[in-house]
């Protein structure tokens, strides 16, 4: 969708609160890819709202609100860009897999190294054109937000208005005070960066097949049938679970991992969740008093080729909250 299409003229206090909920999940998807954060983007988001209420007497009401606020808003995630390092997976940090043992749970940074998920309700549209759907959810898959990561915070921005929010190029070049020129370097940069990194492709539809496995998934999970799990699994599969560094590699080492240092998850329950435009689940341990479930993880899988490939375990509980997840599982 172009950046001119929206035909706003004057806007006043009154109006404006309806007006700005109406771009806050575009918003939102836009910070959280700019960011890799979901805690970051709710932060740039809250700014930039902030920002267009003070600065409401200087908005051009000859300009498009949205243009306007994307503005705002990619100034306000440039200037947290500078003050942070580049959100990672595990996998980013080792090349090599580590051993599926208790002694590997020894490493582990702090949460704002991490790349964090978001869940689908806060930045995929409901409804609306197919294609355009397709690609929101594309582009907030995992691998590629954390191939984001990689680009310089400007490409970042170039390649997200243009290949994501569909803006034309003198647009883009309007917001960022560029050229058209420029902006058609930068967007030829940062699709190159990202053709050379892995996992970026594109993720195909899940069929009923895929379906069908991810049900067969929870019921071996909830029954810690690891026989039964690890026939779901790719023979290269990887697991990680942040805030560790470490991660592993191969259906084996998984299994004997959630039969060794993993085995308090056994009596889990998994509810699903759509995580990164990816299945996902939240994750409640019977860790609580008498056994009950408690939060313990938001997981996002990645299904290909009819098995599961990825397994991706965010242990920061606060997302729950984020989310408006439900502490406990609902019957």
């Amino acid at each position: 969708m172009s950046a001119d299409t929206s035909t706003d003229t004057a806007v006043d206090a009154a109006q404006l609160e309806p007006r700005l909920a109406e771009h806050r999940g575009q918003l939102t998807g836009y910070c959280y890819r700019m960011l890799g954060s979901a805690f970051d983007a709710e932060d740039a988001v809250q700014e930039t709202m902030l920002r267009a209420w003070k600065g409401l007497d200087g908005f051009e009401q000859r300009s498009a609100l949205r243009s306007w606020l994307f503005r705002i808003a990619t100034n306000v995630c440039l200037t947290m860009i500078e003050s942070r390092s580049r959100r990672a997976r595990p996998m980013d940090l080792s090349a090599t897999a580590w051993e599926p043992v208790e002694a590997s749970l020894g490493a582990r940074r702090p949460e704002d190294t991490w790349l964090e998920p978001m869940v689908d309700s806060r930045v995929l549209p409901s409804a609306g054109d197919p294609a355009e759907v397709a690609v929101a959810r594309e582009s907030v898959r995992l691998a590629f937000v954390a191939a984001l990561q990689h680009l310089p915070p400007r490409q970042r921005a170039v390649l997200l208005l243009r290949d994501v929010l569909r803006w034309k190029a003198d647009e883009v070049a309007a917001l960022l005070e560029s050229t058209t020129a420029s902006v058609n370097s930068a967007l030829q940069r940062a699709r190159a960066t990202l053709a050379d990194l892995p996992g970026t492709g594109s993720g195909a539809e899940l069929s009923a097949a895929d379906k069908q496995l991810l049900e067969r998934y929870v019921a071996a999970f909830e029954a810690y049938d690891m026989a039964a799990l690890a026939t779901l699994l790719a023979d290269d599969v990887t697991q990680n679970m942040p805030p560790f560094e470490m991660w592993l590699e191969g259906a084996d080492d998984l299994r004997t991992w959630m039969l060794g240092p993993g085995h308090g998850c056994r009596g889990s329950r998994l509810v699903p969740v759509g995580v990164n435009g990816q299945p996902g689940f939240a994750h409640y341990r019977p860790s609580g008093p008498g056994g009950a479930h408690e939060p313990f993880a938001l997981v996002v899988l990645e299904v290909r080729d009819g098995a599961v490939q990825a397994i991706t375990s965010f242990l920061d509980t606060r997302l729950f909250a984020l989310f408006g997840i439900p502490a406990t599982p609902q019957a």
